[in-house]
């Protein structure tokens, strides 16, 4: 993840009168001394900045709510009494080496079908795009998806699933997202999928985005109208 880093400028202020009181011409003659005075001077009516804390990274308002064996719910900070969360599982090749991300998502309920749910997986950068990507759930029949965009994080394609889809994976076990490399466009890589604890996982995930949903629309409601636009 990339820092932010924030510049530190140097300020020149003009304070006004009582500080240029101070930057009397040197060769001007040095006036009569004024009889001494018990007051104490008055101090110079001045808006010093005391300054603040400055660096260090932002708080993330992503956090994992639970983790579901091989998943977890990860859930976003609104600032509403219910946060919106995913299912997300880190995929690795073979080798065990972290390779693409996988998060599924709810929809919300009265969204137009046939997908009730969405996913991102974000494949790497060196990804063969013409080829797509393929998902297979247990020995059933693959299923092709394009590539949407390509970003600094990798290569992303969105994808629907139907209710008939998520109740597969609720029943199966692995599920294997198939790419290839640029370099080897006639090989393929395989990523399993676990699907050990998806279902409870789902179903956690569904239950919190229906209370944001809620949450959301509570405070849609209670937002003051816009003020009518002048005639």
């Amino acid at each position: 993840m990339l820092k932010s880093r924030i510049s530190l400028l140097a300020f020149v202020v003009a304070l006004g009168a009582p500080v240029a009181a101070f930057a009397q011409d040197a060769t001007a003659e040095a006036a009569p001394e004024a009889p001494a005075s018990t007051e104490a001077p008055a101090a110079p009516a001045v808006d010093l900045s005391m300054g603040s804390d400055v660096g260090g990274q932002a708080e993330s308002s992503v956090y994992t709510k639970a983790t579901f064996e091989a998943w977890e719910q990860r859930c976003e900070k609104v600032g509403l009494e219910a946060d919106p969360c995913q299912l997300y599982q880190l995929l690795k090749d073979a080798d065990g080496s972290p390779v693409a991300e996988l998060a599924i998502f709810t929809l919300p309920e009265g969204a137009p079908g046939p997908a009730v749910a969405g996913a991102n997986f974000i494949a790497p950068l060196e990804t063969l795009l013409t080829e797509g990507m393929q998902l297979t759930v247990d020995t059933g029949k693959p299923r092709a998806y394009p590539f949407t965009v390509c970003t600094q994080i990798g290569c992303v394609a969105r994808i629907g699933f139907t209710a008939e889809e998520i109740a597969g994976f609720k029943k199966g076990a692995t599920a294997t997202f198939s790419i290839s490399p640029f370099v080897a466009p006639d090989q393929k890589v395989n990523l399993p999928v676990s699907l050990k604890g998806f279902t409870a996982g789902y179903d956690a995930m569904h239950e919190a985005n229906k209370l944001a949903d809620a949450a959301a629309t509570a405070a849609r409601a209670a937002a003051p109208a816009a003020p009518a636009a002048a005639e």
